[in-house]
């Protein structure tokens, strides 16, 4: 199965529809990094909210344009939310983005994953360790840091999205985006990222956004980690270090313009 790197074009074109639609993206994630998540949200074009009461969560996710479920601080209350606005998104056609933060580390953990899994999210982004483990191909990483090269995870990811219906998107060195018959590859990035806690979780945020601006989720996947790994460059460009980095990276998610991807 070849793999095709997204198209500047496709990228451009994705990221202008996005903030022309500004989404309000209804983010139930980890309690490490809403303050990002909500920044990434509102510099990248979209419009976040983190309504996180099991009694309300449902009804906004409804009402919302996408929604993002991240597991990385999962409890039995928040994973209520979880599920019931999932299930409402689904009910009501709105895209909703799974990040199945540590996958492959804890059975209870991977238990409540995978019963999210069943729910069919549109996308589900992960790092390479991520995805091998709930591929049934590894066993997970270190925490949440990967322990495998995203290249090591195309085929089983290219096996995840036939099961499972959704779009999956492999982050890494290369990002690669797959709905199991077409995969498409995002390269660049800087590894800075790394050193900043929260931008792979932010970027799950940032691939809902996306998706709810556009019917074609696979480019609308790749579209966001474009934007997100040029960002990373241009951020680490003025600023090699995390701190700074950090306040660079919103800085340049915000200053991108579509046109750029045509360069």
């Amino acid at each position: 199965m070849s793999i095709e790197p997204l198209s500047g074009a496709a990228a451009a074109q994705m990221l202008r529809a996005m903030r022309e639609k500004r989404p309000l993206v209804h983010c139930l994630t980890n309690e490490v990094v809403q303050e990002i998540t909500a920044n990434v949200l509102l510099a990248a074009g979209a419009s976040p909210a983190m309504v996180v009461a099991e009694e309300e969560a449902a009804y906004f996710a409804a009402a919302a344009d996408a929604l993002l479920v991240n597991v990385g601080t999962p409890y039995p209350a928040r994973l209520r939310a979880m599920h019931a606005s999932a299930e409402s998104a689904a009910a009501n056609a709105r895209p909703w983005v799974l990040d199945p933060v540590a996958a492959g580390g804890i059975p209870w953990r991977d238990g409540e994953i995978r019963k999210l899994l069943a729910k069919r999210p549109t996308v589900v982004r992960g790092n390479a360790s991520e995805i091998l483990a709930l591929a049934g191909a590894g066993a997970g990483g270190k925490g949440v840091d990967s322990t495998d090269a995203s290249s090591a995870a195309i085929v089983p990811a290219q096996h995840l999205a036939k099961a499972s219906g959704a779009i999956v998107c492999v982050t890494g060195e290369t990002d690669f985006i797959t709905d199991g018959e077409r995969t498409l590859s995002v390269s660049g990035g800087h590894v800075m990222t790394t050193l900043v806690v929260g931008t792979g979780c932010s970027l799950s945020a940032l691939v809902a956004a996306f998706c709810a601006a556009s019917n074609d989720r696979l480019e609308a996947t790749a579209a966001a980690c474009a934007l997100a790994k040029r960002a990373s460059e241009r951020a680490y460009a003025v600023a090699p270090a995390p701190g700074s980095f950090h306040a660079a990276y919103l800085d340049a998610l915000y200053l991108i313009e579509p046109e750029s991807f045509l360069e």
